[in-house]
């Protein structure tokens, strides 16, 4: 075992150690496989060095977390859950695309490269609600006709009329553009849940449900069920001793950055029929704040000065 080999194999034991101390077994299970492919890749690359200093700044992430940082262990939460990392784009990469769906002509006649982008129906429920986003929620017309577009791109709009059409190229790139940027502003859910409508309760009468459903995530595990539970009574067998309130409230936080996808299949009765369709909805216990992890700027003597001199009337 040369030099190389060996400061890789100090920094797995490090980590195994780290790991051993999170609190609950999804998060070891989680970190032990992050573990063991990121020594791999060091060992089978000749950039060891470079790999070894990024797990080296993981362990000292997961032992700033286990020592009770906020920042740190809502980041390990993030990377174990798919809120960031490779996971997240496992779990949104489904839902970029849609099989079922027709393609839309293309916008230059004779190019198939030039067919404007699919909103899946999951895409389309995820973009529109606030639950889901990192920014504001979209409206279903600006998936028609992005807002980056001008209006010349309409061709019956008086700037189209005026200063003659827009660039159907120029056109493909916008709308390709901000398919892109809006659908990495969502959070992925971790499974696409089924609820049948409560009017309907015969066998068969959720008929196409499996064939309007896909398969995404976590779907089959209990993965979700668990983190819920976890904000109830959060479990803690390990050598860290976080407080059990502490961890509620991470769990808490963690559920409100984790939208909850689910389809309700079509009703049809004697006197209601409501289509089916994709909904977005937090767990109950789920703690919804803005600007996570961003404090504010602690108010300096100047800040001070103008509030006394200057107070809020209420």
């Amino acid at each position: 075992m040369n030099h190389g080999q060996q400061a890789i194999a100090s920094v797995y034991r490090s980590y195994i150690r780290e790991i051993r101390r999170l609190p609950h077994a999804y998060l070891r299970r989680v970190f032990r496989l992050m573990a063991e492919d990121g020594c791999r890749a060091a060992l089978l690359t000749k950039c060891d060095d470079r790999r070894a200093g990024k797990l080296k700044r993981t362990i000292q992430q997961v032992r700033a977390a286990n020592n009770g940082s906020h920042q740190a262990f809502n980041r390990i939460l993030d990377l174990a859950y798919g809120r960031v990392g490779r996971l997240r784009w496992e779990l949104m990469e489904p839902l970029l695309s849609d099989p079922n769906a027709p393609l839309p002509p293309p916008i230059i006649p004779g190019k198939e490269s030039s067919r404007p982008p699919v909103y899946s129906q999951e895409l389309t429920a995820l973009l529109t609600s606030g639950l889901s986003r990192r920014k504001r929620p979209l409206v279903p017309d600006d998936l028609s006709f992005p807002p980056i577009l001008p209006e010349r791109a309409d061709p019956n709009s008086s700037d189209a009329r005026i200063l003659g059409p827009f660039s159907k190229r120029r056109e493909v790139n916008a709308r390709w553009k901000y398919f892109g940027q809006e659908w990495k502003k969502v959070l992925p859910p971790l499974q696409i849940s089924v609820s049948p409508p409560r009017e309907v309760r015969e066998e068969g009468s959720d008929l196409g449900t499996s064939t309007a459903v896909r398969k995404i995530g976590f779907d089959g595990t209990t993965v979700l069920e668990e983190l819920i539970q976890l904000t109830t009574k959060p479990e803690n067998r390990s050598g860290a001793f976080l407080p059990r309130r502490w961890l509620r409230r991470r769990y808490q936080e963690l559920l409100g950055r984790l939208p909850i996808l689910t389809f309700t299949s079509a009703c049809e009765d004697m006197k209601i029929k409501k289509p089916g369709g994709f909904s977005v909805s937090l767990a109950s216990n789920a703690l919804k704040t803005r600007n996570q992890g961003r404090p504010s700027p602690c108010a300096t003597d100047d800040d001070v000065a103008w509030n006394q001199k200057h107070p809020v009337s209420r």
